[in-house]
C-alpha cells in the first residue's frame, strides 16, 4: 500500500448505508487487514444498529466506530452543515452506496473553500427497490452529488455503463475494479464439519448459496427451484437477515424438511467447497464475491442472468447462468443429473477465478486510486 504512505498515516472514514457482512462490507474490510497499520479508519453507519461487520476486521487494526450526524432523514442544509462539519476530521472519505449519499451531497454542497478531504464513493449494485428501474429522482441526486467526488468506483461493466450515461460522470472519474479474493485460500479441500450443524441427507448432492437474507436476494426463489429435485438435492443457505422466516416458510410449504440455515459464517474458503452447486438467485446483483469465491473453491454455478455474472463465469458455465426461475431449476436438474460435467465445470470456473480475479490486482488498484486522491489537491468543479 505505498501509494497511501505517501501521506504518511492517513485517518481514513468509511460512510456505509449498513454496515451488516456483506459484499461490499467484506472487500473494505478485506483491504483494512492487507494493509494493517498503514491507515487509520472510523466507521459510521447510517443504520447505526447494523454493525455486524465489525466483528470480521482485524484485531490488530486501528478501528474506531464514532458517534457521528445522522446519514440517514430528509435532506436539507441544516443536516449537510453537521454533515459537513465531521467530514472535515479526517484525510480521505470513502463513501458506499446510496445509503451514503448525504454524505457525498454535503461534501458536494460544501464547496471546495470548505476545505473537506477527498472524497471516493463506491457503487456495488441496488436494493430491491431498483432492481427493476432505477429511480429517476436517485439518478438524479447522484449526478449532482458526485460532480465533486474524486473518483466513483464500480465493479462490474453493467454499472460502469450506469455511471457514464445515466449519472453523467465523467470518463476519467469512473473507475472499473472487479472484486478479487486470495484465490490460493480455497485450494485445499474443505474439512467434512465446516458446517456446523449441517446433516447431510444420504444420497442428495449439496446446493449452496451466500447472501444476506434480503428480498433483493430472493432466496426463496432458489428454494423453490431446489425443490423441483428434492429427492436428490439439499440446500444450504449461509447467511442473514430479515428474511429467514419468510425463507422457513417457504421451505415447509415445498417440502424442503432437509434445508439447512447455517446463519452468519466468515472465512467462507472453510466451506464453500463443500458444496456440489453453488446457486445464485438475486433479482439484481453487479459483481458477486460470493459467486467468485464458488469459483475458486472449483464449484458449478447455476444463477439468474444478472450484472455481469455471465462473463464472470467460466464459457463452459455459461449456459446455466438463466433467465427465470423455471430456467434455474432446470439448471440444477441438469447439473445434479452429471458429475462429469460438474467436475469440467469446476475446474474451468477455478481457472478463471486465479486468472482473472486474483486478490493482488483489486488491491494495487484501490491503493493507486486512494494514494492519488491523498496526493491530489481538491478542484472545484
Amino acid at each position: 500500500m505505498a501509494d497511501l504512505s505517501d501521506k504518511g498515516r492517513p485517518h481514513i472514514l468509511h460512510v456505509h448505508g449498513s454496515f451488516t457482512l456483506g459484499g461490499k462490507e467484506a472487500r473494505a474490510i478485506r483491504l483494512m487487514n492487507i494493509w494493517g497499520d498503514k491507515a487509520r479508519h472510523s466507521i459510521v453507519s447510517a443504520d447505526p444498529a447494523a454493525m455486524g461487520a465489525r466483528d470480521a476486521i482485524d484485531p490488530a487494526i486501528d478501528v474506531d466506530f464514532p458517534d457521528g450526524p445522522s446519514f440517514a432523514g430528509k435532506p436539507g442544509l441544516a443536516r449537510y452543515r453537521v454533515i459537513t462539519a465531521f467530514l472535515k476530521r479526517f484525510d480521505l472519505i470513502l463513501t458506499y452506496n446510496w445509503g451514503s449519499m448525504d454524505a457525498v451531497m454535503a461534501h458536494r454542497l460544501a464547496g471546495a473553500s470548505a476545505g473537506l478531504p477527498p472524497l471516493v464513493h463506491h457503487e456495488d449494485g441496488f436494493n430491491a427497490d431498483e432492481a427493476d428501474r432505477l429511480k429517476t429522482r436517485r439518478n438524479l441526486f447522484r449526478r449532482v452529488a458526485l460532480r465533486r467526488a474524486h473518483g466513483l468506483v464500480v465493479p462490474s461493466v453493467r454499472l460502469e455503463g450506469i455511471a457514464r450515461t445515466v449519472w453523467k460522470q465523467p470518463p476519467g472519474q469512473v473507475h472499473l475494479i472487479r472484486n478479487g479474493i486470495d484465490v490460493a485460500r480455497y485450494a485445499p479441500p474443505p474439512a467434512c464439519d465446516a458446517l456446523p450443524g449441517l446433516v447431510r441427507t444420504p444420497d442428495k448432492l449439496l446446493v449452496g448459496t451466500l447472501a444476506g437474507l434480503r428480498p433483493v436476494k430472493n432466496i426463496r426463489r432458489l428454494v423453490r427451484a431446489v425443490a423441483a429435485h428434492r429427492d436428490r438435492l439439499q440446500l444450504v443457505v449461509v447467511g442473514e437477515g430479515p428474511e429467514r422466516d419468510a425463507i422457513l416458510a417457504e421451505a415447509a410449504a415445498h417440502g424442503l424438511d432437509d434445508m439447512h440455515m447455517a446463519g452468519f459464517m466468515d472465512r467462507p474458503w472453510r466451506f464453500v467447497g463443500l458444496f456440489d452447486i453453488f446457486a445464485l438467485s438475486s433479482d439484481s446483483e453487479q459483481f458477486p464475491i460470493s459467486l467468485v469465491e464458488a469459483m475458486a473453491a472449483g464449484v458449478p454455478a447455476a444463477s439468474m442472468d444478472v450484472g455481469d455474472v455471465a462473463n464472470m463465469v467460466a464459457p463452459e458455465n455459461r449456459p446455466f447462468v438463466v433467465p427465470d426461475e423455471a430456467a434455474l431449476a432446470q439448471a440444477l436438474g441438469h447439473l445434479a443429473g452429471d458429475a462429469d460435467l460438474r467436475v469440467r465445470l469446476g475446474v474451468a470456473n477455478r481457472q478463471r477465478a486465479a486468472r482473472d480475479f486474483a486478490e493482488d490486482a483489486m488491491v494495487n488498484a484501490y491503493a493507486h486510486l486512494y494514494g492519488q486522491a491523498l496526493a491530489s489537491p481538491m478542484i472545484l468543479r
